[in-house]
């Protein structure tokens, strides 16, 4: 058995991220030591490296709650995990594009802006354009 410290070094997760997940059921409550210590095992520890691998990966914690009832789930279909991960996929593009928008933007503002001693910038007139 492992206390909170033990478990957050072996899984990659920070203790106070243990805590939360707890907290939000994410994870189950676990042993505790009659002075209230909680106490980790093999299997946690497992589970907190899933997590941990899950978020690595940018899966919301909705997203790996759902991954992680699949995954204790031994008649699941892999269909579901695949199409889990297809949405998530999508989400991923989506957010690359709007990122690679905004780099563009940034760019751009950045090429027209003379970066001397005047006081005008195209950077900060579209920031605060109305």
């Amino acid at each position: 058995m492992h206390n909170i410290g033990e478990a957050a070094k072996l899984s990659g997760v920070s203790a106070k991220m243990i805590r939360h997940y707890e907290s939000i059921g994410l994870i189950q409550a676990v042993n505790r030591t009659e002075a209230g210590y909680r106490l980790y095992g093999e299997s946690d520890i497992r589970v907190l490296q899933f997590i941990q691998r899950a978020r690595a990966l940018g899966f919301s914690l909705e997203q790996i709650g759902n991954l992680l009832t699949l995954w204790q789930d031994k008649n699941r279909a892999s269909k579901d995990v695949r199409a889990l991960a297809k949405r998530h996929l999508a989400e991923l593009d989506e957010k690359i594009s709007e990122l690679q928008a905004m780099k563009r933007t940034l760019e751009h503002l950045a090429a027209c802006c003379h970066g001397d001693q005047r006081p005008d910038c195209p950077i900060i007139e579209t920031l605060a354009a109305a």
